[in-house]
């Protein structure tokens, strides 16, 4: 049985409206099967470590090619610490539906520190966070909400 220990969906009004199902297949990364559906859901997997990213958020890919710093910006380690810290907080806000949005925070990440998720995988959770507090103003870690 797989395990999974990622996953994402956060599904918005729009989300119900148009969705396309152009899919792209990536063929950079190493031992990961990387599949991008445009525009709607981004899905990330690697069999051997048993796990899947899936993130349904209207515009987030577009967000990504065009607004997000590239890759190899932040390194791997900083990337990690950062999302042990966000997901710290997304977590807190989903077992607090009364006092944050539940429908923002609908699903817990299973996100373990000291398990390599790999670069790319770290690299779009961050990009994500990123994306979710720009989006919804919200602000996961204190402070401003960062502009990516």
């Amino acid at each position: 049985m797989k395990n999974i220990l990622l996953i994402l969906i956060i599904v918005s009004i729009a989300f119900s409206c148009n969705s396309s199902k152009k899919t792209v297949k990536d063929n950079s990364l190493e031992n990961v099967n990387a599949t991008t559906e445009v525009n709607d859901t981004l899905r990330i997997s690697n069999d051997s470590l048993e796990y899947d990213v899936i993130i349904i958020e209207p515009g987030f890919n577009a967000w990504l090619l065009t607004q997000a710093k590239p890759k190899g910006f932040y390194n791997q380690n900083f990337l990690e610490t950062r999302n042990i810290r966000y997901v710290a907080e997304w977590n807190r806000r989903f077992l607090l539906p009364r006092q944050y949005n539940a429908n923002l925070y609908e699903l817990q990440i299973d996100y373990q520190q000291g398990i390599d998720y790999g670069y790319d995988v770290n690299y779009k959770l961050f990009n994500y966070f990123i994306f979710f507090e720009n989006n919804y103003n919200q602000n996961l870690l204190g402070g401003r909400v960062r502009q990516n």
